[in-house]
């Protein structure tokens, strides 16, 4: 890597002299950038002008085998990018090779889906007899009930419950608020945890979250997370499970049932629809898996 180093550093200073960008993103941007230079080096490439827009795809593919995210990768063509961009603009080279590529949104993996048996063999994980099971289980079966994520379970006020009238107000990101409705079995347990379990937790110095620890705090992320794993383990459920796979079960049962693509994107609280379509995939793996199981000519 030492044969570019004086590039990439000249490429780092600028970045810090010139853009003012902080300690934590120059030091992803060298990280990305050494990785790269690293590869270049590996494959006798001697010259930053002789790279060619396939030697950045067999990199980005290469990161891609080895495990790292679709995001992480695509990073890295948004770091080379700017490499070349600013070697062009100190006449290093003549040309970007990564101009024209593309980011590599397509590689972006379906996300993990529970079966609706496996929901249910989650959502009767909690032991029912005892206070922190029922908070667990009300816990679950509200992230599965309106898709929330682990921050929005967090954050959630006891008074943004309406049991009466079965919705729960989330607050999402960018503090945008959004009305999910909530089914009967998800307001049974919040009822039987408001009633039963919040009362003895909740301490005069306690939050107004809904979810209290077994001290009257208020939860983490984290524990959120250990929550899910736990119970995903007790249950016998063999895939990774985390707080977005409910999130994900949510939306994929809502569209395999016939929802409307905008309501689900406007209950999961997404800002473009986009970002919901992924979930049309997993939906249409779905189809194709049927249609070849049923169609006389599939």
């Amino acid at each position: 890597m030492s044969l570019f180093q004086s590039e990439l550093t000249s490429f780092l200073d600028y970045l810090s002299a010139e853009c003012g960008l902080s300690p934590n993103t120059l030091a992803a941007y060298g990280h990305d950038l050494e990785t790269f230079l690293v590869f270049l080096s590996g494959h006798a490439v001697t010259a930053l002008d002789r790279v060619m827009p396939s030697d950045i795809v067999e990199f980005l593919m290469r990161q891609k085998r080895r495990g790292l995210a679709p995001p992480s990768v695509s990073r890295q063509l948004v770091s080379i990018r700017m490499f070349y961009r600013f070697l062009a603009g100190e006449n290093v080279v003549r040309t970007n090779p990564a101009a024209m590529l593309d980011s590599p949104k397509a590689w972006k993996n379906l996300p993990d889906v529970l079966s609706r048996r496996e929901v249910e063999q989650l959502l009767d994980a909690p032991a029912a007899a005892t206070r922190m099971g029922i908070r667990d289980g009300a816990i679950l079966e509200t992230m599965y009930a309106c898709g929330a994520r682990a921050q929005e379970v967090v954050d959630l006020k006891a008074e943004d419950v309406n049991l009466e009238f079965g919705y729960v107000r989330l607050t999402g990101k960018g503090n945008k608020e959004r009305i999910v409705p909530l089914g009967r079995p998800a307001c049974d347990r919040l009822r039987r945890y408001r009633s039963e379990v919040r009362p003895p937790l909740a301490k005069p110095s306690s939050p107004g979250n809904l979810f209290l620890s077994r001290t009257g705090r208020k939860l983490d992320r984290e524990r959120i997370w250990q929550i899910v794993r736990k119970l995903a383990l007790k249950a016998g459920l063999k895939k990774r499970v985390h707080p977005h796979t409910l999130r994900h079960s949510f939306a994929t049962h809502l569209l395999e049932g016939g929802a409307d693509l905008r309501l689900v994107q406007e209950m999961l609280g997404h800002a473009s629809i986009s970002t919901t379509q992924i979930y049309t995939h997993v939906d249409a793996a779905r189809l194709r898996s049927i249609h070849r199981k049923f169609h006389p000519r599939a």
